[in-house]
């Protein structure tokens, strides 16, 4: 599987946890490409921590509004109802718990559930951003990630990189699977079409609890 494929099919199946009335934030790179599998009508509202509530699609080449971006600077449009605010008000509807779910990237995940995703090895970074906030503030917190990178598991038993938060997250969704974090560990609730559970274990250091016959999951 090619990595736009993989990043597609990670997409579509993080877009059927977002549901109407959401207050939803999406996370710089794969995460944002979520907004294009829901309807124009879907009724969710997307937040960016640079403080635009209600970001639309990303516009017409030629129609870019160096005022509206996402938090990741890229362009994109405003939906009726959206509503610019300073950055004190947007971390304050973090912080408080108002967002329904984020969706974020990640470079690990261990057995605890537990998210690493700001520091990138080898690389220069300014910080963690809002993502620390997002992953204490949110009420679902859904990583959206590809399985494995270079030949390196990505979900593993523990992380080896800076944490990001020490807050179990809620689902892990990769082109192979969607796992989700519990007390017992990290449950296997479905696999991706023609990806067997023994692929997926093969992929995966850490530990997984495997119940039952696993389901495909759906991709419309």
């Amino acid at each position: 599987m090619s990595v736009v494929d993989a990043k597609e099919v990670i997409a579509r199946r993080v877009a059927q946890e977002i549901h109407p009335g959401m207050l939803v934030n999406l996370g710089i790179g794969l995460p944002s490409m979520v907004a294009h599998y829901l309807p124009r009508d879907s009724g969710v509202f997307f937040q960016a921590e640079n403080g635009v509530i209600g970001l639309g699609a990303r516009p017409p080449e030629g129609m870019e509004d160096a005022s509206l971006t996402d938090a990741g600077g890229g362009f994109v449009t405003a939906v009726p109802g959206a509503a610019s605010i300073d950055s004190a008000m947007s971390f304050g509807i973090i912080r408080g718990g108002h967002l329904d779910m984020t969706v974020l990237g990640g470079l690990q995940v261990d057995e605890r559930g537990f998210l690493a995703n700001w520091m990138v090895p080898g690389k220069m970074v300014p910080g963690m951003g809002g993502a620390m906030d997002l992953v204490a503030g949110a009420r679902r917190v859904i990583v959206a990630m590809v399985h494995a990178a270079k030949g390196d598991a990505k979900i593993v038993p523990e992380c080896t990189l800076p944490l990001t938060a020490t807050r179990r997250v809620s689902l892990v969704v990769t082109e192979m699977a969607v796992i989700e974090p519990t007390e017992a560990g990290l449950v296997l609730r479905e696999r991706a079409p023609g990806v067997s559970v023994e692929d997926i274990r093969a992929a995966t250091t850490a530990r997984l609890v495997v119940e039952g016959d696993i389901p495909e999951m759906r991709l419309d």
